[in-house]
């Protein structure tokens, strides 16, 4: 790449890092410290590349000026859960949204593949869900309670081996991104194949309304959280086979710090899914209006911290005057 191309490409994201340097957001020192790393990757390949061009001289006093205020705070504020909610984790998702996207059409369709398939083929959602699920389920319809697997175990037993389960799902969804983005891919495909046959098996049944109300209780936080998680996997692999203006190695070490700050973000999100299917879900005679706040609020939440918030933040960011 020539310089003038490299110029161009972070001219503006050099001029926000000299905005906040000069603000009192440089108090912040998980910010200061993710501008350090971005800097230190600029300037390695500046170096590697124009090692006697202004840009690197440039690039090189940027990232002392960076590194200096660092040390002036060395000490970090008693906040630093705090801020990574608030800061750091919002910051990582507006550079994601594109991978977030990905994720969720991959997952979408395949959810429309189960429907469809189950639609033409009635011995689908048996090769899906297995015989045992499905024979159960088809029992307690009879007996005029086909939500009753959510009653069956105890509450506090359900949410650790659910919880546990959920976060263990995410995470491999995540690092099976290392597969060139594809071994993400597909996990998110088969997540949503068995959602699709999964929904279908109870429109067939006339359930479809109930299953919804009581299901998605706790299956807003769910699933969404497994396609967030699925956006970390894309972030990771994405990070190698498109690394920009960085070397595939810095991109990828890039990439998977911050598809791992992400997982780890989806932790608490996992915990209250558990939560609400361990000891709410079970209560399937709840008032709609009761079912139906729950799923709006979890929806709520996942669209303005995921989407919207990152978005205000970042343009917040980019209008800091000097």
């Amino acid at each position: 790449m020539k310089e003038i191309t490299f110029l161009k490409q972070n001219a503006d994201k050099w001029q926000q890092f000299e905005n906040l340097i000069s603000t009192k957001a440089n108090s912040d020192p998980d910010l200061m410290a993710d501008l350090f790393i971005q800097l230190t990757d600029d300037l390695s390949y500046s170096k590697t590349h124009y090692p006697k061009a202004k840009t690197t001289q440039y690039l090189n006093s940027l990232a002392a000026r960076v590194h200096q205020e660092i040390y002036k705070n060395k000490k970090e504020k008693k906040s630093r859960i705090i801020t990574f909610w608030k800061y750091e984790l919002p910051f990582i998702f507006k550079n994601s949204h594109k991978q977030l996207l990905y994720a969720f059409l991959i997952f979408f369709i395949a959810v429309l593949v189960g429907a469809v398939s189950s639609a033409y083929d009635d011995s689908f959602v048996r090769l899906i869900m297995g015989d045992t699920y499905v024979n159960m389920t088809l029992e307690n319809i009879d007996k005029g309670d086909p939500m009753a697997v959510y009653k069956k175990m105890n509450e506090v037993d359900m949410f650790l081996g659910i919880t546990v389960n959920n976060i263990y799902v995410s995470f491999l969804c995540f690092a099976f991104g290392i597969f060139f983005s594809l071994g993400t891919g597909y996990l998110l495909f088969t997540n949503g194949i068995m959602l699709g046959a999964f929904q279908y098996f109870f429109y067939t049944k006339g359930l479809l309304v109930e299953s919804v109300l009581v299901i998605w209780i706790h299956g807003t936080l769910e699933i969404s959280a497994i396609i967030i998680a699925g956006c970390a996997g894309l972030t990771l692999g994405n990070s190698f086979l498109f690394p920009g203006t960085y070397s595939r190695a810095t991109s990828f070490v890039r990439g998977a710090k911050q598809g791992v700050k992400i997982a780890v973000g989806l932790v608490p999100i996992f915990i209250a899914a558990g939560f609400l299917e361990s000891f709410v879900t079970r209560h399937t005679q709840m008032p709609m209006w009761l079912s139906l706040t729950i799923i709006i609020g979890s929806l709520t939440f996942i669209i303005w911290y995921f989407i919207i918030y990152p978005i205000r933040l970042n343009n917040k960011a980019k209008t800091i005057n000097l």
